[in-house]
């Protein structure tokens, strides 16, 4: 008796479940979820940090810091800018740049912060910083604007390979603060209004010093 349309498609489908179905292949963890990064990554985390709204300065040597430094201040009107790093205030004093090394009435003067951070991030344009220097959790999140010396060693392709550089330098004495900044403060919670200055300073503004020039740290 020849095989009906029925019979022939439910013996294709008995025969069919009698293979085992194809499996995908494990997945590779260690494997980085974004392609590597390309180019110049002084240029790529440049791109980023203004593309998030920072304001980006790059500074070829130290007296090349101190002239963009003292033009920001005068533009600014920064009568208060705020420096605790020993290494800063130092930079910043042969430089003739004015600041306020202390915490007197720091909070109703706090018109910018300038601070160190821990590395640059590359891909999203982020500043990763920690309250391993003086300037603790403080100083890049209370003032109005926070401003950031970095050098050009300090930038890295990805998130990852920033914590990881921090781990390989504090070891198992981790800062109780680590925090990565894209951009300023801002939130549109309400009415979908853009707001800056939310839950910290309103701009951040990072002056990049070419390596071959960056002050040697002191022990």
């Amino acid at each position: 008796m020849a095989e009906s349309s029925r019979d022939l498609i439910l013996r294709r489908i008995r025969e069919a479940l009698q293979q085992p179905a194809p499996q995908p292949a494990a997945p590779d963890f260690t494997a980085p979820v974004f392609p590597a990064a390309i180019g110049d990554l002084a240029v790529t985390f440049a791109e980023s940090f203004v593309r998030s709204g920072g304001l980006f300065y790059y500074c070829a040597s130290r007296e090349h810091l101190y002239e963009q430094l003292f033009t920001y201040k005068k533009e600014k009107s920064l009568d208060n800018l705020f420096v605790w790093e020993p290494e800063l205030k130092k930079l910043l004093h042969a430089g003739g740049i004015g600041f306020i090394g202390d915490e007197t009435d720091w909070i109703a003067k706090a018109d910018a912060g300038l601070t160190t951070c821990e590395a640059l991030v590359a891909r999203t344009g982020s500043v990763l910083v920690s309250a391993g220097s003086s300037s603790g959790r403080r100083l890049s999140i209370y003032p109005d604007q926070h401003l950031v010396l970095a050098r050009t060693s300090q930038i890295v392709p990805d998130i990852g390979d920033a914590l990881r550089g921090v781990q390989q330098y504090y070891g198992d004495k981790l800062p109780s603060m680590i925090s990565l900044t894209t951009g300023p403060s801002r939130t549109a919670d309400i009415e979908k209004t853009l707001v800056l200055g939310a839950h910290g300073p309103r701009s951040i503004v990072l002056f990049l010093l070419d390596d071959e020039d960056a002050p040697q740290a002191t022990a």
